[in-house]
């Protein structure tokens, strides 16, 4: 049904689906299930090229049965602030980490990232963490090495001297341009193999193109970066579903 878990059958119909090359909003259509639950079903079970049905469909029960019954440790059975519906907040969490996975980061980094993301504080310790997500600090401790090396949190000491891990307005300016330097590395790179290859022969012309493209990818997104970077420290005045809401150019 519709919100319920899924069966084995409707597992071998989004094997069928994948294989015929179906995008996640197409499989679930056919299904009548959200396409946020197909994508978080296939990203949790393998990925797109993976993906088994009954390998998810084992992996699922496995799951289940570590849980057990809804308990403390159940984020749905946590009160949440604001009067927030908890297993909307799970849901919400859960899809959020999927999309972060399809983007490229691992799953421990991703859910960590969305335990971040959704803290009203913007920060946690490394305690912290490991216990919302009930997984050891030593995961806890790979996936914000890895994080930090994107620069997509920042380390802080707090009162008792701990460190927690921050996300904020200005590190997602940061983590724009920290892209956009990687590609002027690719630029530096390409264009060195130009100068190797030699002028006009197909391979160098190949990745003069390369460079070309980069550079003025790299370009583009740091001016935008910059005119938009206010946008990160200013509050909405409207909903972000009031059509009426001004744009950046608005006056």
């Amino acid at each position: 049904m519709p919100g319920g878990r899924l069966t084995q059958q409707e597992r071998r119909q989004i094997a069928l689906g994948l294989a015929d090359g179906l995008a996640y909003a197409e499989i679930a259509r056919r299904l009548g299930r959200p396409t946020s639950t197909i994508t978080r079903e296939v990203m949790r079970n393998g990925g797109p090229t993976a993906y088994r049905a009954e390998l998810a469909h084992r992996a699922t029960e496995r799951r289940a049965r570590r849980r057990g019954p809804a308990s403390a440790r159940d984020p749905r059975s946590v009160p949440q602030p604001h009067g927030r519906d908890a297993e909307a907040v799970a849901e919400y969490e859960e899809t959020l980490t999927t999309v972060l996975m399809a983007s490229g980061l691992p799953r421990m980094t991703a859910r960590v990232l969305t335990c971040l993301f959704t803290t009203d504080a913007g920060s946690l310790t490394a305690s912290e963490l490991a216990r919302r997500l009930q997984v050891s600090p030593a995961s806890i401790s790979k996936a914000i090495t890895f994080l930090e090396g994107q620069s997509l949190v920042r380390r802080e000491r707090d009162e008792r001297r701990r460190d927690r891990y921050v996300v904020d307005d200005e590190l997602f300016y940061q983590a724009t341009i920290a892209s956009a330097r990687a590609n002027d590395q690719l630029v530096e790179t390409a264009r060195r193999g130009v100068a190797v290859l030699g002028p006009h022969t197909p391979a160098a012309t190949r990745l003069e193109n390369v460079a070309r493209f980069l550079d003025f990818i790299s370009e583009s997104i740091t001016r935008a970066a910059e005119q938009a970077r206010e946008v990160l420290h200013t509050k909405p005045l409207t909903t972000p579903d009031d059509p009426a809401r001004p744009g950046l150019n608005d006056g």
